[in-house]
């Protein structure tokens, strides 16, 4: 057996999208137990085919596949995507309004990071941080840094957040949760 049993890439296939949805649902809040939330971590949105398709033209999103089985994924959501995921206009609009480095948010070049999941049973074997290293490999030449916001609920997902190189850039409230805006600094994670 390889040392390493996970192919993690681009998405190559619509039908590789279908999977990421499939895993997307089983990760969501309603699929789970308070107790699974708290102690694995969940998902806050649920994309259509046709969204993921969309972001997919846009920037190809990262997979973790074993054998044709995606086991993980992380979204790209370039700011062109903002339209397509309503549910997130208000997250795009804060940031707009952010600094990072003494300099607004918006004049820098940045996209979301617009969810990560790593299936159950493959969790604890590197994936979260594999996917966000292709990430980084794959879209230095055109971003600086990538931003994403998770639940502060999310105790699992912010650590591992913080353990691939976030760092919190803001904390808000809204009308359904507490979320810490997070940002990896690609100038600065050189040493990671």
């Amino acid at each position: 057996m390889p040392s390493n049993p996970y192919d993690v890439r681009p998405v190559r296939t619509y039908e590789e999208l279908e999977q990421v949805q499939a895993l997307q649902r089983r990760n969501l809040p309603p699929s789970l137990s308070p107790e699974e939330q708290q102690a694995q971590g969940f998902v806050t949105v649920q994309h259509s085919l046709d969204t993921l398709k969309c972001m997919h033209v846009l920037i190809p999103s990262i997979v973790a596949l074993q054998g044709s089985d995606v086991v993980a994924y992380a979204l790209v959501m370039p700011r062109e995507c903002r339209p397509l995921v309503p549910v997130l206009d208000p997250m795009f609009a804060l940031l707009e309004g952010l600094e990072h480095r003494g300099r607004p948010l918006r004049d820098q070049r940045f996209y979301v990071m617009g969810q990560v999941c790593v299936d159950k049973a493959h969790r604890g074997k590197g994936l979260f941080d594999a996917l966000y290293h292709q990430h980084r490999e794959q879209l230095r030449s055109r971003f600086d840094c990538v931003v994403t916001e998770v639940s502060v609920r999310n105790t699992r997902s912010l650590r591992a957040h913080a353990r691939v190189g976030f760092e919190t850039l803001h904390t808000y409230r809204d009308a359904t949760d507490t979320w810490a805006v997070v940002l990896w600094d690609w100038g600065a994670a050189t040493s990671r």
